[in-house]
């Protein structure tokens, strides 16, 4: 008997191309989408680009599509993306912060734009090719996230912010699997797709260079400024703090004689600011826009371990309530270029607890 209707979101890349398969073994009802995010001129120009958003990548989602027999269709969701992805990516780098784009993206698209289109489709889930796993705990009755079977490939960080409407109705198949199994199982089935290469890039920026993306987009709201230490001595001209993220220190176009780090930018002022290595430490943050999946709100001071961005280890802190969908955390060691704008995720053992948005 056929299960449920779902449909899975189609990057081109061997992850959700495996997903598809094994969902539809599993006697899923499946229908590949994948969501067109860019204008048709910045298709043309990302053409010779393996990223998510490329002609190429919806090209080879619809050969799998039609290798694994299943229907395929692209949708137009450039207008939100631009909304709630690009410009929000712009805004904050305008604003002296670190956006995280992909956070924005699986919040606005993949598990909101996506799951409307759902319902369009009465399908009763949204499949995706992330390595996490959803599980439903009934003492709580609610929904929690796992890491993945595999660290080196877990990607919880991203989704800490799902809802449990949301989560009631995300299948993520790949949590079980190394990315190894996954590329051999797309091999045993002769995917073309195998051996692609995971994108390691911001899907809309060419190069992955931020300032020539910032300076293309709003050039003229871009500003010199001056560089100050922390004491606020005048030390140069910086090219404008889009340009600037905490902790930088190459490409700063400024010799001091000695190492120089951004430890803070006041974008109010126009100001970066330098330091020395041992100021980019700092053992507190507050976090906003908070989220938690084993209970509504954080009540109490809780033990937890911490990212601070997707790459860090994980940290040991004490995570406090503020108040106004806020936390702090205090961490047991100082941490390295904590940065506004950036995502802070916790966790308690293999579980995703939840997170916020780093204020400072």
């Amino acid at each position: 008997m056929m299960k449920d209707r779902v449909i899975i979101g189609m990057s081109g890349g061997v992850d959700s191309s495996v997903a598809a398969y094994l969902l539809k073994k599993q006697g899923y009802e499946v229908i590949g989408i994948t969501m067109k995010l860019r204008s048709n001129d910045d298709f043309e120009q990302d053409s010779g680009r393996d990223s998510c958003c490329s002609l190429s990548s919806v090209d080879d989602a619809r050969r799998v599509c039609d290798k694994l027999n299943i229907p395929f269709y692209v949708i137009n969701f450039t207008e939100i993306f631009e909304e709630k992805v690009v410009n929000y990516f712009i805004n904050e780098y305008f604003a002296g912060r670190t956006p995280n784009p992909c956070i924005a993206c699986n919040k606005y698209l993949k598990f909101d734009a996506l799951l409307k289109k759902a319902d369009a489709l009465e399908a009763k889930y949204v499949a995706t090719g992330h390595y996490a796993r959803i599980i439903h705990e009934k003492k709580l009755n609610r929904y929690l996230i796992k890491k993945s079977a595999t660290a080196t490939k877990d990607q919880t960080y991203v989704l800490y912010n799902l809802s449990q409407s949301q989560l009631e109705r995300i299948l993520m198949p790949l949590g079980d699997y190394t990315k190894e199994e996954t590329r051999k199982i797309a091999d045993e089935l002769d995917l073309d797709v195998a051996n692609k290469p995971d994108s390691q890039e911001i899907c809309f920026i060419e190069d992955n260079d931020y300032g020539k993306f910032l300076e293309n987009k709003r050039g003229d709201k871009i500003k010199p400024g001056k560089f100050v230490d922390t004491k606020g001595n005048v030390l140069g001209t910086h090219r404008g703090i889009v340009h600037y993220t905490i902790g930088q220190r190459k490409g700063l176009g400024i010799a001091l004689g000695k190492p120089m780090y951004v430890v803070d930018i006041i974008p109010e002022k126009n100001l970066v600011i330098l330091g020395e290595e041992d100021e980019v430490f700092k053992n507190e943050l507050l976090a906003t826009a908070a989220n938690f999946l084993p209970f509504d709100t954080l009540q109490h001071p809780m033990r937890a371990k911490a990212k601070i961005r997707y790459s860090a280890k994980e940290s040991s802190a004490w995570a406090i309530p503020t108040g106004d969908n806020r936390f702090k955390l205090i961490f047991d060691e100082p941490q390295r270029a904590i940065t506004p704008g950036q995502a802070v995720v916790l966790y308690q053992d293999d579980y995703l607890i939840g997170g916020g948005v780093i204020v400072k």
